[in-house]
């Protein structure tokens, strides 16, 4: 049962992108296509996982016995650099197609705030091993979740009359917005 609240948590109520606001460059610049935002996602969703495997590893065996927490947010992101890395040559090799349309953005996993907050987040929640890789991959999922369906909302509005200084950008940052707000719905009204 604790599995899933933590993957219906990290999908819909607590989503990364909708509810924490991370991971919005990817979010924006490849949800063009739900062929690449799908991609993405799974490109991030291994990452994630793997990062906070490694992450909760070196935090717990390493960092915190050495008392070296202060240097946690440089050593994840050197952790992060090298498995964006291994999932950029693996795709040039598996998947050139997928490779040439992620483009720049592929190794912008590096620098995607999602990733690196999910591994910290699961550090500082004390989450155990296999909490915390089931939450990293669910929050991926999520992830994925809200890049595709703003993908597949954006090619509708390519289709769209919009008028024409709300078209590009600022339709996408509302629309956005407004899924945000819905996903916002699935956390619930807190009270006190």
């Amino acid at each position: 049962m604790e599995y899933l609240a933590i993957i219906f948590t990290a999908i819909l109520a607590d989503n990364v992108v909708f509810a924490r606001f991370l991971g919005i460059c990817p979010f924006i610049g490849v949800s063009k296509n739900i062929d690449s935002a799908v991609g993405m996602g799974l490109a991030v969703c291994f990452v994630m996982a793997v990062a906070t495997a490694a992450t909760w590893l070196l935090q717990t065996y390493i960092l915190a016995p050495l008392g070296l927490q202060y240097i946690q947010t440089i050593a994840f992101i050197l952790v992060i650099a090298i498995l964006v890395q291994m999932v950029e040559i693996m795709l040039r090799k598996i998947s050139p197609g997928l490779y040439a349309a992620l483009g720049v953005y592929l190794p912008l996993i590096t620098t995607n705030c999602a990733v690196l907050g999910v591994a910290i987040l699961a550090c500082q929640n004390n989450m155990e091993f296999i909490p915390s890789i089931v939450y990293a991959i669910a929050t991926a999922l999520g992830f994925t979740l809200a890049i595709a369906i703003f993908a597949g909302i954006r090619m509708r509005l390519d289709l769209a009359e919009v008028p024409a200084p709300m078209r590009g950008v600022p339709i996408a940052l509302i629309t956005a917005g407004i899924l945000a707000m819905a996903f916002m719905g699935f956390g619930g009204i807190k009270i006190g």
